[in-house]
């Protein structure tokens, strides 16, 4: 559906001097999916969606919609934005004041030139959506009277209308409270899902990405840094930056004395001690590597177990509970395993154990990832 090819877009500051931007992205969008853009403020997400809308103009490079190109840096082309088979659905809704829904919905079918659609075709349209999204009873109702999500259902409604073939939505859901946002989320999949159109999606929250993203880009300082589904890029960062973005990770540095080969295990010279870890990608012998564990992937056995008799196991270590925070469906503890180090653990509940307690922590090789960063 979409190829954005070495996209590079550099903004300029007041003084002149070169500020953010974009600086060579690539990445594939196939039709049907719903693809995230995922970063934190200011790393460029925003700049590609905009590029891809027509909003803003690329210094350089090519994006192509539907098999035909909308951008080309070398050739000069820029394709409108209302030439486009894009919908896009802004942060702030951008919903007329003065229309009602009906009439909010109904405006892009009713200024369009090509194609013109009639009377009977405008009310078809907008019927069949508003009742897709929930609105079906509210036709007639100011938009000021509309709750909040009541307002991003019509910014989705309108956008829909036009039936684009690709529709772009830019942190949709920033202004809406938790319960209501953890709502729409599952709307919006539901919706991406009836209707087939193809989402690109703009947001910073970790949880919404993981939630309802067929595949996820995670941008930073204006390129991206991995491109993956939702469970691979929390399983298998690339990087510390993806690492510590992407929900809580423990970080342990160490040295790798041998040559590895990619998806191999390995043992690292940790300043915890030694540690038997899993390589997704080829290393040779180096200083600094960084590992990589979820706090909900290492094992907690209540007591301090026998130190002359198994402490000594590789990726084992005994510790004390210092901290402990209650989450709701899971509690997240602070563990002191020495040599100045803390491990977060989470476990569930109804497995709780006492502050100052001892522990043992067993690390399984599978969930620790050592990350080669060129």
């Amino acid at each position: 559906m979409l190829t954005v090819d070495n996209l590079y877009k550099q903004y300029t500051s007041v003084d002149g001097t070169p500020g953010g931007g974009v600086f060579g992205v690539d990445f594939d969008v196939a039709e049907g999916e719903l693809f995230t853009l995922l970063g934190p403020s200011g790393c460029g997400k925003t700049t590609t969606l905009r590029s891809i809308a027509g909003l803003e103009v690329p210094n350089s490079g090519r994006i192509r919609l539907g098999g035909k190109e909308i951008y080309n840096s070398q050739s000069r082309l820029s394709v409108p934005m209302h030439q486009r088979d894009i919908g896009m659905v802004f942060q702030s809704y951008a919903i007329w004041p003065h229309m009602d829904v009906f009439a909010n919905a109904a405006y892009p079918l009713e200024i369009s030139r090509k194609p013109r659609y009639s009377k009977a075709e405008i009310n078809e349209r907008v019927v069949k959506v508003l009742k897709m999204v929930g609105l079906a009873d509210f036709v007639h109702r100011p938009s000021t009277q509309l709750s909040g999500g009541q307002q991003q259902r019509l910014a989705l409604a309108r956008a829909l209308t036009r039936e684009p073939g690709l529709l772009l939505l830019d942190e949709p859901l920033s202004n809406l409270d938790a319960q209501l946002r953890e709502q729409m989320r599952t709307e919006l999949k539901r919706l991406q899902r009836d209707t087939g159109v193809t989402f690109i999606y703009v947001t910073h929250d970790q949880s919404e990405a993981l939630a309802i993203s067929d595949r996820i880009a995670v941008m930073n300082d204006g390129l991206i840094a991995q491109i993956g589904a939702p469970q691979e890029i929390y399983d298998r960062p690339v990087s510390e930056f993806v690492a510590n973005f992407i929900g809580r990770s423990n970080l342990i540095r160490g040295d790798l004395n041998s040559s590895v080969t990619a998806g191999s295990l390995a043992n690292v010279e940790s300043v915890i001690g030694g540690l038997n870890c899993t390589f997704p990608s080829p290393a040779t012998p180096r200083r600094g590597i960084a590992i990589v564990i979820r706090p909900e992937h290492i094992v907690v056995t209540a007591g301090g177990g026998d130190a002359a008799g198994g402490m000594a196991q590789i990726n084992r270590f005994p510790g004390v509970v210092t901290n402990e925070i209650y989450l709701g469906e899971i509690n997240e503890y602070a563990v002191d395993i020495g040599k100045g180090h803390e491990m977060v653990v989470r476990i569930p509940p109804n497995r709780a154990i006492k502050m100052g307690g001892k522990v043992v922590l067993q690390l399984p090789p599978e969930n620790c990832i050592a990350l080669i960063e060129n």
